[in-house]
């Protein structure tokens, strides 16, 4: 297709010498043109100095829209690849964002570099380069997250390509397939239907019968199995509660309508807008004040927090949530309890329930995406990494070469599962029985973790053992571990002087031999103390033991053994401390110290 300043777009066939049919309908002349990359719609674009932007049917050879809101000469015009969005640039400095589908504004640039002169996508990205008089912008549109979501048995994945609807089945993996943590998975991929919208966002409900898409200011639910329409409707966002058949929209900046059984309950307008509704054991709203937890049944207030955070994720007993801002994340308890009580004597302040959250924790790094298991908050960060934070101690479970987005965890496969940009799955190992240990020390039942620790392999039991130390429970660490120099460590800390021994004796190393005797010196267990230091060679404790213990044979023994070993220093002072004149003046003759 070319674009004139005949004010006509002529489309041709390669190898021919005339057009095979002009698109006329500017006024002034065009200066550019861009077809449309998705095989679903027969649609040109192009941009004239008559101030407008037309979307063509190249098929019909009919103008179907007319973009109008330019003050100047059009320059460019472009089909972003990925998303349903058109970009326009023009002389008055300006690139507009239009929706593809609606053909509304979305938004409007204007970085002050004077004229636009070219706009250019990369496929399979979501940055956007502009070009201008003064110099060159990357900017970034959309949401980097893909629209994907597992169902909560850890069986199907449903994603959005464009606006297709597709579904893996983890269950239907090929027989004999290897996983190894970081590949790629080979799912079989089922195309389940288009969507009328175009979606932005996907998500299951708790127990994963039902799945809502968002997308274009709508929301449509569907069932999980057979992609049939449940319900829809207009809204910004929206959450589900933890009881499935529950959920919130958020219209505008105003309204909060929350629905049971696919039918409005109640609405309200919070008292400082909401720009962001979360969902879980609470309804949250962000506002310019910060965080606001309301119960789901009663929309009574429950507490107010000074926090605007970007995420909220909730454990599964509610007892625990995660707010994850920009820049950092922090773990609180919640106490439904203490809420209660408040209640009950009619002592709810303005602020909400003091009582009803407690600060676990606070980490500085960006969470990406997050899910519980038990008591552990397993996350993606900004740097690529994958980690679970557990009773204030941080543990890194893999370096990633990418950005990955966590699915879900399945505990049959022991196996944590996360998706790419590209809609790749991939999977990394977690043991359920390390995260049910854990969260057993966490709780303090012992009783249970006494019982999972048989089933955790041998190699993942000093990483239990070190998070028990770090939890104060040492007796425990050591019983637990079975790294040689971390139970001596132990041994030691807890000054056990025969567990010690035995681990010395089996590294036989003057170190280990060393701190067990100043152990052992300190809690006046002389004889292990000598025996200690005589295995390391420590002649110098041995001198001080034998003249501090008046130990006469050990003095004279040390004595001999030194000047053995040439060490006439000690045997000089060891003989001089015996009052053995004739010996000490051999040592001065032999050495010419005379």
């Amino acid at each position: 297709v070319s674009a004139s300043l005949d004010r006509t777009l002529k489309v041709w066939q390669l190898g021919a010498s005339t057009a095979n049919f002009t698109l006329e309908g500017h006024e002034k002349g065009v200066n550019c043109v861009d077809y449309y990359h998705g095989g679903d719609k027969p649609y040109i674009i192009s941009g004239a100095d008559d101030r407008l932007v037309k979307i063509w049917d190249y098929q019909n050879k009919t103008c179907v829209q007319t973009l109008e809101g330019h003050t100047q000469n059009i320059s460019s015009v472009c089909f972003h690849p990925e998303l349903p969005i058109v970009l326009t640039g023009s002389e008055d400095g300006t690139v507009r964002v239009w929706h593809a589908n609606t053909h509304r504004l979305e938004s409007s640039l204007n970085y002050g570099f004077e004229r636009v002169w070219t706009i250019c996508c990369l496929k399979g990205s979501n940055n956007v380069a502009l070009g201008y008089d003064e110099g060159s912008i990357l900017v970034k549109v959309g949401r980097e997250e893909p629209a994907v979501s597992m169902d909560a048995s850890g069986g199907k994945i449903i994603w959005a390509k464009h606006s297709e609807l597709q579904q893996a089945n983890l269950k239907a993996l090929p027989d004999g397939a290897e996983i190894r943590d970081g590949e790629r998975l080979p799912v079989a991929i089922k195309d389940m239907g288009a969507c009328e919208i175009y979606p932005q966002t996907i998500q299951h409900n708790p127990n994963g019968r039902f799945v809502v898409v968002c997308g274009d200011g709508e929301y449509i639910i569907y069932t999980a199995m057979a992609l049939r329409n449940k319900a829809f409707g207009s809204a910004q966002e929206f959450v589900w509660a933890q009881d499935s058949s529950e959920y919130a929209i958020r219209e505008a900046s105003s309204t909060v309508r929350i629905f049971k059984n696919f039918k409005e309950k109640k609405n309200f307008k919070p008292d400082f807008g909401a720009d962001g509704i979360f969902g879980g054991w609470l309804l949250g709203v962000r506002s310019v004040a910060g965080l606001t937890f309301y119960d789901w049944d009663t929309l009574d207030l429950i507490r107010r927090i000074e926090i605007q955070p970007r995420a909220v994720y909730w454990s599964d007993n509610g007892k625990l949530v995660c707010l994850a801002t920009e820049e950092s994340y922090y773990i609180l308890s919640y106490d439904a309890e203490q809420v209660q009580k408040a209640k009950d004597a009619n002592s709810v302040a303005e602020d909400g329930v003091e009582a009803a959250f407690d600060v676990l924790g606070e980490v500085n790094e960006s969470v990406r995406t997050g899910l519980w298991v038990g008591d552990c908050f397993i996350y993606t960060n900004a740097v690529n990494r994958i980690n679970y934070f557990v009773g204030g101690e941080l543990v890194t479970i893999a370096h990633l070469d990418r950005p990955l987005y966590v699915l879900g965890y399945v505990p049959r496969d022991d196996r944590l599962y996360l998706a790419d940009k590209e809609l790749g799955v991939v999977s990394y190992q977690l043991l359920l029985s390390v995260l049910e240990y854990q969260t057993a020390v966490m709780r303090r039942d012992f009783t249970t973790a006494d019982r999972v620790l048989p089933s955790i392999p041998k190699e993942h039991r000093t990483r239990v053992a070190h998070f028990l130390e770090k939890q104060g429970f040492k007796k425990q660490a050591l019983a637990v571990s079975t790294d040689p120099e971390h139970r001596f460590e132990l041994a030691l800390a807890l000054e056990d002087l025969n567990v010690a021994k035995a681990l010395a004796q089996e590294a036989n190393n003057p170190q280990k031999w060393s701190q067990l005797g100043e152990l052992a010196a300190s809690t006046n267990n002389l004889q292990l103390a000598k025996e200690c230091m005589q295995r390391a060679q420590d002649y110098g404790g041995l001198l001080l033991l034998g003249t501090s213990a008046g130990d006469e044979n050990l003095v004279k023994t040390l004595g001999e053994s030194t000047l053995n070993e040439g060490k006439h220093n000690l045997a000089f002072l060891s003989y001089f401390m015996l009052g053995d004149l004739n010996k000490c003046l051999e040592i001065l003759v032999n050495t010419g110290r005379l």
